[in-house]
Order: structure tokens, then C-alpha cells, then sequence
């Protein structure tokens, strides 16, 4: 498209610029994420007073720009949490979330998010995922952030196999989802730990086989007599405090190696999966310290 582009005082020329990739989707359903709760405390400088928060949300197409050719208006679309721009090396690898295209987390965050009566989606075409019909809004929400964040940093970067025993610290969302994607892989004992008997009860639901409440009782001791003093295959942190992320690695055990990501992940190493090496922030896991591997994604 033509346009008219400022090059300083005085400086102005039309030029050929690429038409618009964005999308203005009316926000149906939306839900809020831990984040949201953390840039209200003040803990996510970038973001901007006036910015509109939120970056899970299912809506419906309502106009798009010239360029967007898979979506027209009527559609019903999955907003993503992660915009991306496609044609970036990030984004051609599959890893969205370090977009350098002007994508990767921006709801909420750089730009205006989705917890409105509108949201505007740049990069359209790349950026949402056509919602079935049968589907309900409901069922499809937890796509936008929460599952996959649970899958894929969680039990995916844990390398959750069979037999292994799993401990989730947190059962909310994201402690829950691991829950159930974890039992995708056969593990052997799925362990939920948490403040909350409410919670507890809920992970026990969707297929915790322990649960354990370590306000009233010692987690990573009881973890220890499960196991065998060997503690964890994979602990999965699911909180997001200082607390614990330095609570999770204990219950890996003395020989535990860690992968952090948006939530952290704990992983005892073996022979079959070896965890490479890197750096680590967890200093009270290495009494062994011939025995680690450690990996950062």
C-alpha cells in the first residue's frame, strides 16, 4: 500500500509499506493469568500505565486488514497469549515466544490486551486458530495460555516418561494442567502439592495419585519415603514466587537437574535422558555435584 512516512522535520515521502496483518476480534470469552496479577503488583515495569491487560482470550473476527488472507469477519478464533510474526528465524523454528518481528508475548504487556470489549491482533493470519463449532468457548480458552504452558515448559521440558514420579508444586491452573497432560506419558505416581485442601481435592480429581499439603505436613520428607530417598524424577514448579521455585528442587532429591522457563522444571538426571549442562539457580540441589547435569531452556 502506499503511504505517507515521516524521515524528520521537514522530511516526508510516500512509499510502498506492507498492507496491514492485523485483525480486530470482538473478545467473547477471556479468562486472567498469574502475569496479570504480577504486572498489578508492579513487577513488569514495561508495562505502561493505560495499558489494557490480558492475553488469553476466544472471540469472534469482526474486520481485518488488507493483507489477512485465512480469516474473515464472522469467524470464531483462539487469541493466542504469543503473537507471531512468521517469518522471522524464531518464528520459522516454532519458537513463537522469541519472535523479533514484533511479536512474541505483546497482549498485555507492550500492547493494548485482550481484556476488553475489543482487541486489535497484529499479525492475524499467524497469530489465531479457527475455533471449531462444536467446540464451546470454555473448552477452548485454556489453549490460549494455561495448557500449553503446563504441556510444553512442564511435563515436555521435564521429559516425563513412564514410570517416573512427578511432583507439581501448586495446584492451580497451570498445577492442574500438568496433572492432566502429564498423564499423557504413563508416569507412575503424579504428586500435587499445595496450601489449599480445595485445590488438593481438585488435582486428586483429574488424577493426582498423592496429594499433599505442606502447610501441615513436610513435602519433600514425604516425597523422600515415597521414593525411596531418591526423591522426584521431575518436580514441576507451578507457583511463580521465589518461594517455591527454591522449594521444588528439593524434592528432586541431592541429585536433581533443573530446566527453567516460565514455570521451572526439576528433572533428576539418568542414563537414557541426559540433561546437557548450563547454569543453574537452584544451589541447595548440588550436594553431589559429580552426579548433575543441568539444562536452561
Amino acid at each position: 500500500m502506499k503511504a505517507l512516512v515521516y524521515h524528520g522535520p521537514g522530511l516526508r515521502s510516500w512509499e510502498e509499506k506492507p498492507a496491514p496483518t492485523d485483525a480486530v476480534v470482538r473478545i467473547d470469552s477471556a479468562t486472567i493469568c498469574g502475569t496479570d496479577l504480577h504486572i498489578l503488583k508492579g513487577d513488569v515495569p514495561e508495562v505502561q500505565p493505560g495499558t489494557i491487560l490480558g492475553h488469553e482470550a476466544v472471540g469472534t473476527v469482526v474486520e481485518t486488514g488488507a493483507a489477512v488472507t485465512t480469516l474473515e469477519p464472522g469467524d470464531r478464533v483462539l487469541v493466542s497469549c504469543i503473537t507471531s510474526c512468521g517469518r522471522c528465524a524464531f518464528c520459522k523454528q516454532g519458537h513463537y515466544g522469541l519472535c523479533t518481528g514484533g511479536g512474541g508475548w505483546i497482549f498485555g504487556h507492550l500492547i493494548d490486551g485482550l481484556q476488553a470489549e475489543y482487541a486489535r491482533v497484529p499479525f492475524a493470519d499467524t497469530s489465531v486458530y479457527k475455533v471449531p463449532d462444536e467446540l464451546t468457548d470454555e473448552q477452548v480458552l485454556f489453549l490460549a495460555d494455561i495448557l500449553p504452558t503446563a504441556y510444553e515448559v512442564g511435563v515436555l521440558n521435564g521429559g516425563v516418561g513412564p514410570g517416573d514420579t512427578i511432583a507439581i508444586v501448586g495446584a492451580g491452573p497451570i498445577g492442574l494442567a500438568t496433572v492432566l497432560t502429564a498423564k499423557l506419558y504413563t508416569p507412575g505416581k503424579i504428586v500435587a502439592i499445595d496450601l489449599a485442601d480445595s485445590r488438593l481435592e481438585k488435582a486428586r480429581e483429574l488424577g493426582a495419585d498423592v496429594t499433599i499439603n505442606n502447610g501441615e505436613e513436610d513435602a519433600v520428607e514425604l516425597l523422600m519415603e515415597l521414593t525411596g530417598g531418591l526423591g522426584a524424577d521431575v518436580a514441576v514448579e507451578a507457583v511463580g514466587v521465589p518461594e517455591t521455585s527454591s522449594y521444588a528442587p528439593s524434592s528432586c532429591g541431592p541429585a536433581a537437574g533443573s530446566r527453567t522457563s516460565a514455570s521451572t522444571v526439576i528433572r533428576r538426571p539418568c542414563i537414557s535422558r541426559s540433561c546437557g549442562s548450563a547454569t543453574s539457580q537452584s544451589p541447595r540441589v548440588w550436594s553431589t555435584p559429580s552426579r548433575r547435569r543441568v539444562s536452561s531452556s
